[in-house]
Protein backbone atom coordinates (compact mmCIF):
# COMPACT_ATOMS: atom_id res chain seq x y z
CA UNK A 1 0.00 0.00 0.00
CA UNK A 2 1.26 3.30 -1.06
CA UNK A 3 0.18 7.16 -0.03
CA UNK A 4 0.61 9.22 -2.82
CA UNK A 5 1.34 13.00 -2.50
CA UNK A 6 -2.64 13.64 -4.04
CA UNK A 7 -3.73 11.75 -1.00
CA UNK A 8 -4.86 8.65 -3.06
CA UNK A 9 -3.40 5.03 -2.51
CA UNK A 10 -2.18 2.85 -4.79
CA UNK A 11 -2.65 -1.01 -3.43
CA UNK A 12 -1.63 -4.53 -4.92
CA UNK A 13 -1.63 -7.72 -3.79
CA UNK A 14 -4.38 -10.30 -2.50
CA UNK A 15 -8.13 -8.64 -2.45
CA UNK A 16 -9.79 -11.85 -1.35
CA UNK A 17 -11.71 -9.55 1.36
CA UNK A 18 -12.18 -6.25 -0.82
CA UNK A 19 -9.05 -5.03 1.58
CA UNK A 20 -7.88 -3.02 -2.29
CA UNK A 21 -11.15 -1.41 -2.78
CA UNK A 22 -9.86 1.57 -2.51
CA UNK A 23 -10.26 3.44 -5.71
CA UNK A 24 -12.95 6.16 -3.85
CA UNK A 25 -10.87 6.90 -1.24
CA UNK A 26 -9.80 10.81 -1.16
CA UNK A 27 -7.98 13.17 1.57
CA UNK A 28 -6.53 10.51 3.10
CA UNK A 29 -3.52 11.37 5.15
CA UNK A 30 -2.70 8.19 7.29
CA UNK A 31 -3.36 4.39 6.34
CA UNK A 32 -3.23 0.88 7.74
CA UNK A 33 -3.47 -2.28 6.58
CA UNK A 34 -3.87 -5.98 7.99
CA UNK A 35 -3.97 -8.88 6.51
CA UNK A 36 -7.78 -8.81 5.75
CA UNK A 37 -8.46 -5.30 5.91
CA UNK A 38 -7.28 -1.95 5.11
CA UNK A 39 -8.18 1.66 6.98
CA UNK A 40 -7.86 5.10 6.00
CA UNK A 41 -7.76 8.46 7.84
CA UNK A 42 -9.20 11.41 6.48
CA UNK A 43 -7.89 14.89 6.96
CA UNK A 44 -11.31 16.00 8.65
CA UNK A 45 -10.22 13.00 11.53
CA UNK A 46 -12.59 10.42 10.10
CA UNK A 47 -11.68 6.76 9.25
CA UNK A 48 -12.74 4.92 6.29
CA UNK A 49 -11.92 1.02 6.29
CA UNK A 50 -12.46 -1.94 3.75
CA UNK A 51 -12.52 -5.77 3.53
CA UNK A 52 -13.41 -8.12 5.87
CA UNK A 53 -16.06 -6.89 8.70
CA UNK A 54 -16.87 -10.44 10.55
CA UNK A 55 -15.37 -9.06 13.86
CA UNK A 56 -16.76 -5.70 12.70
CA UNK A 57 -12.90 -4.72 12.45
CA UNK A 58 -14.06 -2.31 9.87
CA UNK A 59 -17.05 -0.22 11.49
CA UNK A 60 -15.57 2.69 12.29
CA UNK A 61 -17.83 5.11 10.02
CA UNK A 62 -18.86 6.78 13.60
CA UNK A 63 -15.53 7.87 14.16
CA UNK A 64 -14.78 11.48 14.79
CA UNK A 65 -11.28 13.88 15.69
CA UNK A 66 -9.21 10.89 15.20
CA UNK A 67 -5.48 11.69 14.85
CA UNK A 68 -4.21 8.17 14.27
CA UNK A 69 -5.01 4.46 13.07
CA UNK A 70 -3.31 1.28 13.49
CA UNK A 71 -4.95 -2.27 12.17
CA UNK A 72 -4.37 -5.86 14.14
CA UNK A 73 -5.50 -9.02 12.48
CA UNK A 74 -8.84 -8.77 13.30
CA UNK A 75 -9.35 -5.17 15.01
CA UNK A 76 -8.87 -1.58 14.26
CA UNK A 77 -7.85 1.13 17.00
CA UNK A 78 -7.71 4.60 16.55
CA UNK A 79 -6.06 7.78 18.74
CA UNK A 80 -8.54 10.80 19.44
CA UNK A 81 -7.55 14.39 19.29
CA UNK A 82 -7.89 14.06 23.52
CA UNK A 83 -5.73 11.23 23.61
CA UNK A 84 -7.94 8.80 24.31
CA UNK A 85 -8.92 5.81 22.46
CA UNK A 86 -11.27 3.40 20.05
CA UNK A 87 -11.11 -0.09 18.71
CA UNK A 88 -14.02 -2.22 17.16
CA UNK A 89 -13.48 -5.67 15.77
CA UNK A 90 -11.88 -9.05 17.72
CA UNK A 91 -11.87 -9.03 21.65
CA UNK A 92 -10.91 -12.42 22.11
CA UNK A 93 -7.84 -11.63 24.39
CA UNK A 94 -8.64 -7.98 25.20
CA UNK A 95 -6.99 -6.11 22.63
CA UNK A 96 -9.86 -3.98 22.17
CA UNK A 97 -10.08 -2.94 25.75
CA UNK A 98 -8.44 0.47 25.49
CA UNK A 99 -11.55 2.50 26.84
CA UNK A 100 -9.75 3.83 29.86
CA UNK A 101 -5.95 4.66 27.96
CA UNK A 102 -5.50 8.57 28.19
CA UNK A 103 -2.42 10.62 27.16
CA UNK A 104 -2.50 8.50 24.00
CA UNK A 105 -0.58 10.05 21.57
CA UNK A 106 0.34 6.64 18.66
CA UNK A 107 -0.99 2.90 18.82
CA UNK A 108 0.19 -0.08 17.13
CA UNK A 109 -2.15 -3.31 16.75
CA UNK A 110 -0.33 -6.97 16.43
CA UNK A 111 -2.43 -10.16 15.66
CA UNK A 112 -4.34 -9.95 19.22
CA UNK A 113 -2.70 -7.21 21.14
CA UNK A 114 -2.53 -3.39 20.85
CA UNK A 115 0.34 -1.30 22.35
CA UNK A 116 -0.06 2.44 23.01
CA UNK A 117 2.64 5.34 23.31
CA UNK A 118 2.22 7.74 26.19
CA UNK A 119 2.84 11.37 25.99
CA UNK A 120 5.69 11.04 28.82
CA UNK A 121 7.50 8.12 26.37
CA UNK A 122 6.51 5.15 28.63
CA UNK A 123 3.59 2.87 26.65
CA UNK A 124 0.71 0.71 27.69
CA UNK A 125 -0.36 -2.56 26.53
CA UNK A 126 -3.55 -5.61 26.25
CA UNK A 127 -4.23 -8.55 24.67
CA UNK A 128 -2.65 -11.68 24.21
CA UNK A 129 0.65 -11.85 26.50
CA UNK A 130 1.98 -15.45 25.58
CA UNK A 131 5.09 -14.41 24.26
CA UNK A 132 5.71 -11.68 26.56
CA UNK A 133 4.65 -9.13 24.01
CA UNK A 134 2.94 -7.12 26.35
CA UNK A 135 5.66 -6.56 29.11
CA UNK A 136 6.51 -3.10 28.36
CA UNK A 137 6.00 -1.71 31.71
CA UNK A 138 9.36 -0.54 31.70
CA UNK A 139 10.12 1.17 28.87
CA UNK A 140 11.04 5.17 28.63
CA UNK A 141 11.82 7.45 27.00
CA UNK A 142 9.88 5.88 23.97
CA UNK A 143 9.30 8.09 20.74
CA UNK A 144 7.62 5.34 18.77
CA UNK A 145 6.07 1.63 18.99
CA UNK A 146 4.98 -1.11 16.54
CA UNK A 147 3.59 -4.58 16.64
CA UNK A 148 4.01 -7.76 14.58
CA UNK A 149 2.30 -11.05 15.34
CA UNK A 150 3.58 -12.04 18.72
CA UNK A 151 6.04 -8.86 19.26
CA UNK A 152 6.44 -5.53 20.16
CA UNK A 153 8.96 -2.84 19.26
CA UNK A 154 9.65 0.38 20.78
CA UNK A 155 12.00 3.37 19.53
CA UNK A 156 13.50 5.10 22.18
CA UNK A 157 14.35 9.20 21.73
CA UNK A 158 18.29 8.79 21.36
CA UNK A 159 17.80 6.23 18.63
CA UNK A 160 17.99 2.56 19.96
CA UNK A 161 15.45 0.50 19.77
CA UNK A 162 13.98 -2.09 22.48
CA UNK A 163 11.72 -4.99 21.85
CA UNK A 164 9.89 -7.97 23.57
CA UNK A 165 7.37 -10.91 22.74
CA UNK A 166 8.34 -14.00 20.16
CA UNK A 167 11.71 -14.06 19.65
CA UNK A 168 12.40 -17.51 17.37
CA UNK A 169 13.96 -16.25 14.73
CA UNK A 170 15.32 -13.47 16.52
CA UNK A 171 12.63 -10.84 15.72
CA UNK A 172 13.92 -9.09 19.00
CA UNK A 173 17.56 -9.18 18.41
CA UNK A 174 17.73 -5.33 17.75
CA UNK A 175 19.60 -4.29 21.19
CA UNK A 176 22.66 -3.05 19.18
CA UNK A 177 20.45 -0.96 17.03
CA UNK A 178 21.99 3.13 16.68
CA UNK A 179 20.43 6.09 14.75
CA UNK A 180 17.16 4.71 14.27
CA UNK A 181 13.89 7.19 12.82
CA UNK A 182 11.55 4.40 12.35
CA UNK A 183 10.94 0.92 13.24
CA UNK A 184 8.15 -1.59 11.79
CA UNK A 185 7.27 -4.90 12.26
CA UNK A 186 6.21 -7.77 10.34
CA UNK A 187 5.08 -11.06 11.76
CA UNK A 188 8.75 -12.47 12.40
CA UNK A 189 10.80 -9.73 11.28
CA UNK A 190 11.52 -6.15 12.52
CA UNK A 191 12.74 -3.48 10.29
CA UNK A 192 14.58 -0.41 11.45
CA UNK A 193 14.89 3.29 9.25
CA UNK A 194 18.16 5.14 9.86
CA UNK A 195 18.60 8.47 10.08
CA UNK A 196 21.28 7.89 7.19
CA UNK A 197 18.13 6.87 4.90
CA UNK A 198 19.34 3.03 5.17
CA UNK A 199 17.59 0.09 6.38
CA UNK A 200 18.30 -2.58 8.43
CA UNK A 201 16.24 -6.08 9.42
CA UNK A 202 16.60 -8.95 11.58
CA UNK A 203 14.68 -11.97 12.02
CA UNK A 204 12.88 -14.37 9.74
CA UNK A 205 13.88 -14.00 6.42
CA UNK A 206 12.21 -17.17 4.52
CA UNK A 207 10.68 -15.45 1.75
CA UNK A 208 13.94 -12.20 1.47
CA UNK A 209 11.74 -9.83 3.89
CA UNK A 210 14.97 -8.69 5.60
CA UNK A 211 17.41 -8.39 2.25
CA UNK A 212 17.16 -4.36 2.82
CA UNK A 213 20.52 -4.31 3.06
CA UNK A 214 21.04 -2.41 -0.65
CA UNK A 215 18.36 0.13 -0.08
CA UNK A 216 19.59 3.49 0.12
CA UNK A 217 17.26 6.91 0.47
CA UNK A 218 14.35 5.56 2.25
CA UNK A 219 12.14 7.92 3.95
CA UNK A 220 9.52 5.88 5.48
CA UNK A 221 9.38 2.26 5.85
CA UNK A 222 6.51 -0.54 6.51
CA UNK A 223 6.10 -4.42 6.91
CA UNK A 224 4.07 -6.56 7.65
CA UNK A 225 3.51 -10.42 7.27
CA UNK A 226 6.47 -12.06 5.02
CA UNK A 227 7.18 -8.29 3.58
CA UNK A 228 8.61 -5.46 3.72
CA UNK A 229 8.12 -2.04 1.65
CA UNK A 230 10.32 1.41 1.43
CA UNK A 231 9.10 4.75 0.82
CA UNK A 232 11.97 6.81 -1.51
CA UNK A 233 12.98 10.09 -1.54
CA UNK A 234 11.97 10.73 -4.54
CA UNK A 235 8.67 9.00 -4.55
CA UNK A 236 9.51 5.54 -5.50
CA UNK A 237 8.58 2.38 -3.58
CA UNK A 238 10.73 -0.67 -3.41
CA UNK A 239 9.56 -4.22 -1.38
CA UNK A 240 11.12 -7.21 -1.10
CA UNK A 241 9.40 -10.26 1.23
CA UNK A 242 7.17 -13.11 -0.57
CA UNK A 243 5.16 -11.85 -3.81
CA UNK A 244 2.74 -14.71 -4.39
CA UNK A 245 0.01 -12.37 -4.83
CA UNK A 246 1.91 -9.40 -6.61
CA UNK A 247 2.11 -7.30 -3.15
CA UNK A 248 5.92 -6.23 -3.65
CA UNK A 249 5.03 -5.47 -7.58
CA UNK A 250 5.41 -1.58 -6.71
CA UNK A 251 8.85 -1.10 -9.15
CA UNK A 252 6.15 1.64 -11.55
CA UNK A 253 5.02 3.28 -8.91
CA UNK A 254 5.47 7.40 -8.79
CA UNK A 255 4.09 10.26 -6.50
CA UNK A 256 3.60 8.23 -3.03
CA UNK A 257 4.18 9.82 -0.44
CA UNK A 258 2.76 6.97 2.08
CA UNK A 259 3.33 3.26 2.49
CA UNK A 260 1.66 0.57 4.25
CA UNK A 261 1.43 -3.50 3.73
CA UNK A 262 -0.72 -5.92 5.17
CA UNK A 263 1.91 -8.46 4.01
CA UNK A 264 -0.57 -9.64 1.77
CA UNK A 265 -1.36 -6.49 -0.45
CA UNK A 266 0.71 -2.99 -0.36
CA UNK A 267 -1.43 0.35 -0.94
CA UNK A 268 -0.14 3.91 -2.02
CA UNK A 269 -1.11 6.84 -1.43
CA UNK A 270 -1.01 9.51 -3.72
CA UNK A 271 -0.91 13.91 -3.10
CA UNK A 272 -4.55 14.82 -3.81
CA UNK A 273 -5.96 11.95 -1.65
CA UNK A 274 -7.62 9.36 -3.80
CA UNK A 275 -7.09 5.96 -3.96
CA UNK A 276 -5.59 3.20 -6.53
CA UNK A 277 -5.87 -0.52 -5.70
CA UNK A 278 -4.91 -3.62 -7.34
CA UNK A 279 -5.05 -7.79 -6.22
CA UNK A 280 -4.79 -10.95 -6.20
CA UNK A 281 -5.62 -11.03 -10.12
CA UNK A 282 -9.28 -11.89 -10.04
CA UNK A 283 -10.86 -8.97 -12.29
CA UNK A 284 -12.17 -7.53 -9.23
CA UNK A 285 -9.68 -5.19 -8.60
CA UNK A 286 -9.30 -4.09 -12.23
CA UNK A 287 -10.74 -0.63 -11.63
CA UNK A 288 -7.31 1.29 -12.76
CA UNK A 289 -9.04 2.36 -15.83
CA UNK A 290 -12.55 3.66 -14.52
CA UNK A 291 -12.96 7.36 -14.44
CA UNK A 292 -15.56 9.56 -13.24
CA UNK A 293 -16.57 7.55 -10.08
CA UNK A 294 -18.92 8.64 -7.32
CA UNK A 295 -19.14 5.43 -5.43
CA UNK A 296 -18.68 2.28 -5.15
CA UNK A 297 -19.79 -1.16 -3.72
CA UNK A 298 -17.99 -4.48 -2.90
CA UNK A 299 -19.80 -7.78 -3.32
CA UNK A 300 -17.57 -10.79 -2.55
CA UNK A 301 -16.63 -11.33 -5.79
CA UNK A 302 -17.56 -8.57 -7.87
CA UNK A 303 -16.60 -4.35 -7.68
CA UNK A 304 -19.43 -1.70 -8.81
CA UNK A 305 -18.91 1.64 -9.57
CA UNK A 306 -21.65 4.72 -10.31
CA UNK A 307 -20.01 7.24 -12.57
CA UNK A 308 -21.02 10.74 -12.33
CA UNK A 309 -23.20 10.50 -15.50
CA UNK A 310 -25.44 7.97 -13.83
CA UNK A 311 -24.22 4.76 -15.84
CA UNK A 312 -22.54 2.27 -13.96
CA UNK A 313 -19.56 -0.32 -14.35
CA UNK A 314 -18.58 -3.48 -12.76
CA UNK A 315 -16.04 -6.37 -12.65
CA UNK A 316 -15.17 -9.52 -11.14
CA UNK A 317 -16.86 -12.99 -11.38
CA UNK A 318 -19.96 -12.37 -13.35
CA UNK A 319 -21.47 -16.25 -12.42
CA UNK A 320 -25.61 -15.22 -12.62
CA UNK A 321 -25.04 -11.71 -14.43
CA UNK A 322 -24.65 -10.00 -11.42
CA UNK A 323 -21.97 -7.44 -13.35
CA UNK A 324 -24.42 -7.19 -16.04
CA UNK A 325 -25.38 -3.53 -15.69
CA UNK A 326 -23.83 -1.76 -18.80
CA UNK A 327 -27.29 -0.77 -19.85
CA UNK A 328 -28.57 1.05 -16.80
CA UNK A 329 -29.00 5.08 -16.38
CA UNK A 330 -30.03 7.71 -14.35
CA UNK A 331 -28.84 5.48 -11.35
CA UNK A 332 -27.89 7.38 -8.01
CA UNK A 333 -27.13 4.69 -5.69
CA UNK A 334 -25.81 1.41 -5.32
CA UNK A 335 -25.17 -1.82 -3.58
CA UNK A 336 -24.19 -5.12 -3.79
CA UNK A 337 -25.09 -8.25 -2.63
CA UNK A 338 -23.05 -12.03 -2.11
CA UNK A 339 -24.14 -12.53 -5.62
CA UNK A 340 -26.39 -9.78 -6.80
CA UNK A 341 -26.15 -6.38 -7.91
CA UNK A 342 -28.52 -3.32 -7.14
CA UNK A 343 -29.00 0.28 -8.23
CA UNK A 344 -31.73 3.03 -7.30
CA UNK A 345 -32.81 5.36 -9.89
CA UNK A 346 -33.47 8.83 -9.59
CA UNK A 347 -37.34 8.19 -9.88
CA UNK A 348 -37.42 6.40 -7.02
CA UNK A 349 -37.47 2.96 -8.68
CA UNK A 350 -34.94 -0.07 -8.71
CA UNK A 351 -33.15 -2.17 -10.54
CA UNK A 352 -31.17 -5.55 -10.33
CA UNK A 353 -29.14 -8.24 -11.58
CA UNK A 354 -27.94 -11.53 -10.37
CA UNK A 355 -28.41 -13.98 -8.52
CA UNK A 356 -32.29 -14.48 -7.42
CA UNK A 357 -32.45 -17.68 -5.86
CA UNK A 358 -34.49 -16.26 -2.36
CA UNK A 359 -36.30 -13.88 -4.74
CA UNK A 360 -33.36 -10.83 -4.19
CA UNK A 361 -33.70 -9.06 -7.24
CA UNK A 362 -37.61 -9.32 -7.24
CA UNK A 363 -37.85 -5.03 -6.80
CA UNK A 364 -39.67 -4.18 -9.81
CA UNK A 365 -42.69 -3.00 -8.14
CA UNK A 366 -40.81 -0.67 -5.60
CA UNK A 367 -41.56 2.72 -5.95
CA UNK A 368 -40.78 5.75 -3.66
CA UNK A 369 -36.98 4.52 -2.64
CA UNK A 370 -34.95 6.64 -1.64
CA UNK A 371 -31.98 4.29 -0.43
CA UNK A 372 -31.18 0.75 -0.79
CA UNK A 373 -28.73 -2.20 0.65
CA UNK A 374 -27.94 -5.57 -0.05
CA UNK A 375 -27.13 -7.97 2.52
CA UNK A 376 -26.32 -11.16 1.45
CA UNK A 377 -29.18 -12.77 0.11
CA UNK A 378 -31.96 -9.87 1.03
CA UNK A 379 -32.57 -6.69 -0.43
CA UNK A 380 -33.71 -3.83 1.62
CA UNK A 381 -35.57 -0.50 0.10
CA UNK A 382 -36.09 2.63 2.94
CA UNK A 383 -39.05 4.53 1.20
CA UNK A 384 -39.81 8.13 1.71
CA UNK A 385 -42.36 7.66 4.24
CA UNK A 386 -39.76 6.43 6.37
CA UNK A 387 -40.98 2.97 6.14
CA UNK A 388 -39.00 0.27 5.06
CA UNK A 389 -39.49 -2.68 2.54
CA UNK A 390 -37.50 -5.61 1.99
CA UNK A 391 -37.37 -8.68 -0.47
CA UNK A 392 -35.03 -12.49 -0.34
CA UNK A 393 -34.07 -14.78 2.14
CA UNK A 394 -36.06 -14.39 5.33
CA UNK A 395 -34.99 -17.66 7.73
CA UNK A 396 -33.46 -15.30 10.29
CA UNK A 397 -36.03 -13.10 10.06
CA UNK A 398 -33.69 -10.28 8.73
CA UNK A 399 -36.87 -9.13 6.25
CA UNK A 400 -39.18 -8.42 9.14
CA UNK A 401 -39.17 -4.95 8.64
CA UNK A 402 -43.27 -4.20 8.44
CA UNK A 403 -44.06 -1.38 10.08
CA UNK A 404 -45.28 -3.65 13.42
CA UNK A 405 -41.99 -3.82 14.80
CA UNK A 406 -41.59 -0.52 15.02
CA UNK A 407 -40.03 0.61 11.45
CA UNK A 408 -41.54 3.53 10.54
CA UNK A 409 -39.33 7.00 10.77
CA UNK A 410 -36.20 5.35 9.68
CA UNK A 411 -33.89 7.22 8.16
CA UNK A 412 -31.29 5.07 7.17
CA UNK A 413 -31.12 1.17 6.56
CA UNK A 414 -28.17 -1.12 6.59
CA UNK A 415 -27.76 -4.84 6.05
CA UNK A 416 -25.35 -8.03 7.66
CA UNK A 417 -25.15 -11.33 6.24
CA UNK A 418 -28.38 -12.35 8.39
CA UNK A 419 -29.89 -9.53 9.97
CA UNK A 420 -31.05 -5.66 8.78
CA UNK A 421 -30.78 -2.55 10.81
CA UNK A 422 -32.68 0.63 10.56
CA UNK A 423 -31.67 4.19 12.13
CA UNK A 424 -34.72 5.74 13.26
CA UNK A 425 -35.00 9.73 13.61
CA UNK A 426 -34.89 9.94 16.98
CA UNK A 427 -31.55 8.53 17.11
CA UNK A 428 -32.40 4.96 17.87
CA UNK A 429 -31.73 1.76 16.12
CA UNK A 430 -34.21 -1.12 15.59
CA UNK A 431 -33.11 -4.89 14.05
CA UNK A 432 -34.25 -7.95 13.06
CA UNK A 433 -32.64 -11.22 12.14
CA UNK A 434 -29.58 -13.52 13.62
CA UNK A 435 -31.45 -13.06 17.10
CA UNK A 436 -30.19 -9.58 17.22
CA UNK A 437 -30.87 -7.82 20.18
CA UNK A 438 -30.27 -3.69 20.57
CA UNK A 439 -28.70 -1.09 22.90
CA UNK A 440 -30.49 1.70 21.90
CA UNK A 441 -28.23 4.33 22.57
CA UNK A 442 -29.50 7.52 21.55
CA UNK A 443 -26.12 9.46 20.73
CA UNK A 444 -26.91 13.03 20.61
CA UNK A 445 -24.74 12.28 24.25
CA UNK A 446 -21.60 13.34 24.78
CA UNK A 447 -20.11 10.11 25.39
CA UNK A 448 -19.53 8.16 22.07
CA UNK A 449 -16.93 5.83 23.11
CA UNK A 450 -18.91 3.86 26.20
CA UNK A 451 -18.92 0.28 26.03
CA UNK A 452 -22.29 -1.66 25.79
CA UNK A 453 -25.24 -1.54 28.77
CA UNK A 454 -23.96 -3.00 31.98
CA UNK A 455 -26.86 -5.42 31.88
CA UNK A 456 -25.38 -6.74 28.48
CA UNK A 457 -24.86 -10.38 29.10
CA UNK A 458 -22.11 -11.33 26.39
CA UNK A 459 -22.60 -14.54 25.31
CA UNK A 460 -19.48 -15.64 23.13
CA UNK A 461 -18.09 -11.79 22.90
CA UNK A 462 -19.96 -9.30 20.72
CA UNK A 463 -19.58 -10.35 17.21
CA UNK A 464 -20.15 -6.98 15.54
CA UNK A 465 -20.67 -3.36 16.55
CA UNK A 466 -22.27 -1.63 13.56
CA UNK A 467 -22.61 2.01 13.26
CA UNK A 468 -25.52 3.44 11.32
CA UNK A 469 -25.21 7.27 11.05
CA UNK A 470 -24.80 8.19 14.93
CA UNK A 471 -26.64 5.12 16.27
CA UNK A 472 -24.77 2.16 17.60
CA UNK A 473 -25.93 -1.61 17.60
CA UNK A 474 -24.43 -4.94 19.21
CA UNK A 475 -24.91 -8.01 17.73
CA UNK A 476 -24.54 -11.53 19.78
CA UNK A 477 -24.56 -15.22 18.19
CA UNK A 478 -27.20 -16.83 19.00
CA UNK A 479 -27.00 -19.07 21.62
CA UNK A 480 -26.02 -22.65 20.72
CA UNK A 481 -26.88 -25.72 22.94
Amino acid sequence: MGLKSDGTLSTAGANVYGQCNVGNWTDIIKTATSYDHTVGLRSDGTAVAVGDNYYGQCDVGNWMDIIYVGAGLHHTVGVKSDGTVVAVGDNHYGQCDVSDWTDIVQVAAGSYHTAGLKSDGTVVAVGDNKYGQCTINGWTDISQVTAGVYHTVGLKSDGTVVAVGYNYYGTCDVGDWMEITQDAAGWSHTVGLKSDRTVVAVGDNQYGQCSVNDWENVIQIAANGYQTVGLKFDRTVVAVGLNEYGQCDVGNWTDIIYVATSGWHTVGLKAGGTVVAVGYNDERCNVGDWTDIVSIAAGRYHTVGLKSDGTVVAVGDNTYGKCDVSNWTGIVQITAGLYHTLGLKSDGTVVAVGDNAYGQCDVGGWSDIVQIAAGTYQTVGLKSDGTVVAVGDDSSGQCSVGGWGGWTNITQVGTGTYHTVGLKSDGTVVAVGLETELALWNLSATDFDEGPPVNWQLIGGVIAVVAVGLAVFFVRRKRTA
